[in-house]
């Protein structure tokens, strides 16, 4: 199919630029980037309707019946999108994120690189990977799966909404499948996973109670699966997937969780140094009394614990005061980061935040 001239122009110019992160479109209005965490017009020239309706059909949705629709979109240059299609006010719109063509690694993406490392290496159980919209986790989650393409015999079944990431299979041999061309739905797609003989699992979000329990039934009969939740910490994490539940099946599936679950980590990006993001991180290890303070549903503990240094689990704060030390980011900057900025305060003068 032909690319709509005017949009795949401005995807083109705009992945020329390291430091953009999203394209903002809509009919009647200028264009927008969102650059360092900024938004700003491209220049006074509006969109037509005509010019996002072309935009819509090539990335398969129908401008005159289709309300949202989420896709991804290949420029001429060959730079990949994440898209979003929705409606303003009856307007058609578009939101699209520019995907990474090389997958990064643990080590560039300043992530626990030891930590991640044994994560991916398991033969079976449940990692996730947690933060905002637009923090990384789906990046972060593509650097695990590219380094067991690298150290593994692996193959790897991904399904995704959209695809991002295109992998290309090394030791490894990757499946990868998008909801609504390749598959109905993320449920029906890691239902029929598990009869594509993996090794390796990637449900690209963990949305609802179905997918919950099927990503843990994978990963309790002996696959590695990796998923994706909105929450902002870990704590928020472990007791969204808890009222996924149904309290009547709520024991159960905690007690499945609270074995087979490998560790989260939940990651932000803030402004850093010279107009950069840098990435800040929280993990936690499902070891020692975890497991059963996620049986009991105990979240309080779990957040205490991450207060605590030297126990194989690192805090926002402890990320946070990292990168200041580090000048990657300004006072202000951490201050705001932080849940309390009064333990930063007590935390830079040397003063323990820890729960006893």
């Amino acid at each position: 199919m032909e690319h709509p001239h005017r949009i795949d122009q401005l995807c083109c110019d705009a992945s020329r630029s390291a430091s953009t992160t999203d394209l903002y479109l809509c009919e009647n209005s200028p264009p927008h980037l969102r650059s360092q965490n900024l938004v700003s017009a491209i220049d006074d020239t509006l969109l037509s309707r005509q010019d996002l309706a072309d935009f819509w059909t090539h990335c398969g949705a129908d401008p005159q019946i289709t309300t949202d629709h989420d896709s991804a979109y290949v420029a001429s240059n060959g730079r990949r999108f994440r898209v979003n299609l929705n409606r303003q006010l009856g307007k058609l719109a578009a939101v699209l994120r520019p995907i990474e063509i090389a997958i990064p690694s643990f080590e560039q993406l300043q992530l626990a690189s030891s930590v991640l490392a044994d994560w991916s290496s398991r033969s079976s159980g449940l990692v996730l990977l947690t933060g905002p919209t637009g923090c990384g986790k789906s990046t972060s989650v593509a650097a695990c799966l590219e380094w067991i393409n690298q150290q593994r015999q692996a193959h790897i079944v991904t399904i995704e909404d959209p695809i991002e990431f295109l992998f290309q299979s090394k030791n490894s041999i990757f499946t990868q499948r998008e909801v609504g061309s390749d598959t109905p739905s993320f449920q029906q797609g890691l239902r029929r996973a598990l009869r594509q003989s993996p090794h390796v699992i990637f449900v690209g979000e963990i949305r609802d109670q179905e997918t919950a329990v099927t990503a843990l039934q994978a990963a309790e009969t002996g696959h590695l699966v990796f998923s994706t939740l909105h929450c902002h910490n870990i704590s928020d994490a472990v007791e969204r997937l808890s009222n996924l539940f149904p309290v009547e099946s709520r024991d159960s599936a905690l007690l499945i969780l609270s074995k087979q679950l490998v560790g989260i980590m939940a990651q932000r990006l803030l402004p850093g140094s010279e107009g950069r993001l840098t990435p800040v991180s929280e993990y936690i290890q499902n070891l020692g009394a975890t497991p059963q303070w996620i049986r009991e549903g105990a979240h309080q503990k779990i957040a205490d614990l991450l207060s605590r240094e030297g126990e194989g689990n690192q805090s926002f704060l402890q990320s946070i005061l990292t990168e200041f030390r580090a000048g990657n980011i300004d006072e202000n900057t951490a201050i705001q980061a932080c849940d309390n900025p009064d333990d930063f305060d007590r935390a830079q003068r040397g003063i323990s935040t820890r729960v006893n």
